[in-house]
């Protein structure tokens, strides 16, 4: 993507991101808060409580909302990931050197956060008990931002792979639609 796309699609994703999360966290409560101060009312004519009722349709508004987010976060995810990446120092090629050199920093990441905690537990509980599960966390996301690095280069790969093994097909079929 240039640059300025890149801009575009978070300027117009993010706020869409944002406001579906909103709206999703206010179907929940509805959901949550509404259905039990219906208490034991019918619909007339259905045997439905209108609490059950309120309780789906939020519910269901709730799912939609949080299907939206997930579209425009997985495309401001693609967008951060790659900014991370090269923050990293990992050039931009879309290779199995990429997905070793993805790997490599897993492990060192890994070991590094392994050789800090018996630092961090000589410290004082106040400060120990933060600390280690910053760390834990802070670990465990940039891992599962180099995990989800290393399937888009191996699903890109695999994809020009069945793309070419499809062209391939395609010509033989050709080829032999001709003959024929």
């Amino acid at each position: 993507m240039v640059e300025k796309a890149i801009g575009e699609e978070v300027r117009s994703r993010f706020p869409r991101l944002t406001m579906s999360l909103v709206m999703a966290i206010i179907f929940y409560l509805i959901n949550t808060v509404v259905p039990p101060l219906m208490g034991d009312m019918s619909l007339p004519g259905i045997d439905i409580k209108v609490g059950t009722l309120v309780g789906t349709i939020a519910l269901i508004f709730t799912a939609i909302f949080l299907i939206r987010a997930l579209s425009d976060g997985l495309v401001l995810s693609d967008i951060l990931t790659d900014i991370f990446v090269k923050r990293l120092g990992i050039k931009e090629e879309r290779s199995p050197k990429r997905a070793a050199r993805d790997t490599i920093y897993i492990i060192v990441i890994i070991l590094v956060t392994t050789a800090i905690y018996p630092l961090i537990n000589t410290l004082e509980d106040s400060i120990k008990d933060p600390l280690s599960i910053a760390t834990t966390y802070i670990a465990l996301a940039i891992i599962l931002i180099l995990i989800y690095d290393i399937g888009r280069i191996l699903y890109r790969i695999v994809e020009r792979r069945a793309e070419s093994v499809a062209d391939n097909l395609a010509k033989m079929a050709d080829r032999r639609k001709n003959r024929e």
